[in-house]
C-alpha cells in the first residue's frame, strides 16, 4: 500500500532540505503562500525559523491547519468556542433532499 505523504526537496534560507507531507498539505501551503505574494520557499523557511520544537514536516502541518481554523473562527484549544458566536451559518446541514 502507497503512504498518502510524498516527500519533496524544497530550498529553505539557500540550503536545501526534504520535507515529508500529505499532498493536501502540500496544496494548502501553496495556496497560502500564493495568498500572501511569497514563494512558497520563503514561507516556509519563515515558518522553518519561527518553530520552537519539533520538526519541519509538523511545524508545516500545523501552520496549515491553524490559517484554515483562523478562517473559520475556531478558536485555539485555550479558549474554547472563541468565534463562533458570530457564526451566521449552522455548524451542521438539517436539509432533506426531496425525492
Amino acid at each position: 500500500m502507497k503512504s498518502p505523504v510524498v516527500k519533496r526537496s524544497i530550498v529553505i534560507a539557500g540550503h536545501k532540505t526534504s520535507v515529508s507531507l500529505e499532498d493536501a498539505f502540500w496544496r494548502g501551503l501553496k495556496e497560502i503562500a500564493r495568498g500572501r505574494d511569497m514563494t512558497l520557499s520563503e514561507m516556509v523557511g519563515g515558518i522553518d525559523s519561527e518553530r520552537n520544537h519539533g520538526n519541519l514536516s509538523s511545524a508545516l502541518r500545523l501552520f496549515v491547519l491553524d490559517h484554515y481554523r483562523n478562517m473559520i473562527g475556531v478558536a485555539d484549544e485555550g479558549s474554547p468556542g472563541a468565534g463562533l458566536e458570530h457564526r451566521s451559518e449552522p455548524l451542521h446541514s438539517t436539509a432533506v433532499d426531496a425525492a
